[in-house]
Formats: structure tokens, sequence, C-alpha cells
């Protein structure tokens, strides 16, 4: 499988101001993200997650190493444009996305600013539509629908420039459990369906879960990476990272404390319950 996204001792420090010294997050950062891969990352608050992200959209630029989009050296001046055709990024407030007054003309925005034809976006914004589930509310006001609604409009007009990767940062943080609902489903698909290389910072383990890699930072270097299943057996590490295990797996740990032997690797509830079962029953 090719590399979608290189990062290879990447070094970053955000300037100080008024003579104070910078605040530094990266020093010696390697990692690969395979193409077609959904990979979460983890973490906790300052731990670089995404400052991260922004180095992978040419948003930040390294201080030192390097980071490759699909071969493209991200700070190389000439290719920017490149580089954002092939990694599109997704923020946490859709509201801080939107900008325009419905939503088939917010969804073109993003291939009218890379330069694509008029019938090209057209095809191009009822395909992204279709694909997210919001077709439906091509003509409607985006101010009027619901937060998940918003996020998979946001989606869309990622899509709508074909990238390769779509790197969602807590996209789903100012969400109820509906509106998270739907917009996991949508990046599950894209993922599954369309073979979008996907990279998801989140603090929700349960969609972490859902991804076929997990990656733990801890002060701008790698802590954990690894399926799902091994990355959420190694309770005591997240605890030390303040950081949670799905509650399926939380339950287990527990319950090992009091004498059982239950496996740290059943992530859904239905696989909790039958080795819960079995443990009883045995």
């Amino acid at each position: 499988m090719s590399t979608a996204i290189s990062v290879e001792h990447l070094s970053y420090t955000y300037p100080g101001v008024d003579n104070t010294p910078g605040i530094a997050v990266f020093e010696d950062m390697n990692l690969q993200i395979e193409a077609g891969s959904f990979v979460a990352v983890l973490g906790s608050n300052g731990c670089g997650k995404s400052t991260l992200a922004k180095h992978f959209n040419s948003i930040l630029l390294p201080c030192g190493g390097k980071v490759y989009v699909c071969g493209i050296n991200t700070a190389d001046a000439e290719r920017v444009i490149s580089v954002r055709r092939n990694v599109g990024m997704v923020f946490q407030n859709p509201d801080n996305q939107i900008v325009a007054n419905v939503v088939e003309e917010d969804v073109a925005f993003g291939p009218e600013n890379l330069g694509v034809a008029s019938p090209v976006i057209r095809q191009r914004v009822d395909r992204a539509l279709k694909q997210v589930g919001m077709f439906a509310y091509r003509d409607h006001a985006p101010h009027l629908l619901s937060g998940g609604q918003k996020q998979r409009i946001a989606i869309a007009g990622v899509i709508a420039m074909e990238p390769k990767c779509i790197v969602l940062d807590e996209p789903t943080a100012m969400l109820d459990p509906r509106g998270r609902k739907e917009v996991m489903d949508t990046i599950l698909t894209l993922n599954r369906e369309k073979h979008i290389t996907v990279v998801l910072i989140t603090h929700h383990m349960s969609e972490a879960a859902q991804a076929q890699r997990v990656v733990v930072l801890e002060k701008g270097a790698v802590a954990a990476d690894g399926t799902p299943q091994e990355v959420f057996s190694q309770v005591e590490l997240l605890h030390r990272l303040r950081l949670a295990a799905p509650e399926t797996v939380e339950l287990c740990y527990e319950l090992n404390k009091n004498g059982f032997a239950l496996p740290l690797t059943k992530l859904s509830a239905e696989d909790c319950a039958l080795a819960l079962y079995e443990a009883i029953k045995a």
C-alpha cells in the first residue's frame, strides 16, 4: 500500500511574542499514514494533535524535517495548491467553514477557488451532496440546519475538491449524539466505499474504536500506535496520559481487579457482554 502522508523528523515551535521564548511542540516527529486507511489520532490537550493536522495541509510549515503529502513537500511554496487539492480539512466548528447563504453555493466554494470549470463544479457539488446524504437540502440556508447537517455540508465542501485524504480535527466536538453518528457514518462511508484516506482527531474513544489504526500522541511524540484493540488494551498507559479507554474496556479492566480474567480487546457492547457472559457461565 502506498503512503498518503509522510512525516519525517518534524520539528515545530510556535513563535514567542514580546521577546518570550517560543513553544516547542515537535522535536523529532515521525509518522507514516497509508493511502486508503482510516487513522484516529488521540491525546490530551496540548499534545500536538491539531498542530500536526495543520502540517498536512500546509497551514503550518515545518521548522525542521519534512512533511510529504502524496509525495509533495508541503513546504514547497509553488505546490501549496497541489497539497490542498490532495488533503482537505474539516474543523471543529462547522459555522466557521460556511461561507455562503445556500448549501450548494457553499459546497461549490472550494472547487471555485481551485479554478475548476463551472460545468464540472455542478457535477462535483451534486455528487458530494449525495455522498453525505444532503442532496435534498441543496437549496436550503445552511444556518437553518442542525449541527450534524452543517458538518456534513462542510465535509461535502471538501469532497467536492476531490482530495485523496480528509483530515478532520474534532469534527463532532460540538455535536449531540445524533449529529455525531451522522458525521461518523459519513466518514466511514467515504473511507470504505470511496477509499479516501481519513485522519480523524478526536476525544471520543468510541469514534477512535471505529478506525483501522489508532495513534496516541504525548508531548509531541507517538506514545502508542496500533489497531484499536492493541492500543485500547493498554489501559494503564492511557490513564497515565490522562485518557480513558472505551467504556467496554474500562468495565473489563475494573472487573479484572476483582478476580475476573476478561480480555481488554472487546470494543463493542455486544462483544463485551458475550465475554462477560462466558466468564460468569464458566
